[in-house]
């Protein structure tokens, strides 16, 4: 764009990437684990967790035999709580914390 010197809607491109964004982040959590990946990510048993699909506390979104966890359901132990496996280490700042650092941002504006 900026070789063609085109001018960019720069809040239509924010809704756009924010939009984007929203619906990674939403594909994560409708992830369907099973029972020991689930255990794994979130610190409690794959027996515990069973446990739980089997008396509703959390819903099986697989079938009876082979129950899966959505990953967006998932309890997390406080003491193993990490990063989701898909965010990297370069997403360290909110959606509007971006948004607003590409639109005060005046690198590669002429004066």
């Amino acid at each position: 764009m900026r070789q063609r010197g085109a001018l960019v809607n720069g809040a239509a491109l924010l809704d756009e990437l924010l939009h984007d964004c929203a619906s990674a982040l939403s594909a994560d959590r409708d992830t369907l684990l099973n029972l020991t990946v689930a255990a794994s990510e979130s610190g409690y048993s794959a027996d515990y967790l069973g446990r739980l699909v089997k008396d509703g506390t959390i819903p099986n979104a697989g079938r009876p035999g082979a129950p899966r966890i959505r990953r967006g359901d998932l309890p997390r132990k406080a003491g193993n709580l990490r990063p989701s496996p898909n965010r990297g280490d370069l997403l360290v700042a909110s959606p509007g914390q971006i948004a607003r650092a590409v639109v005060t941002s005046h690198v590669g504006v002429g004066r």
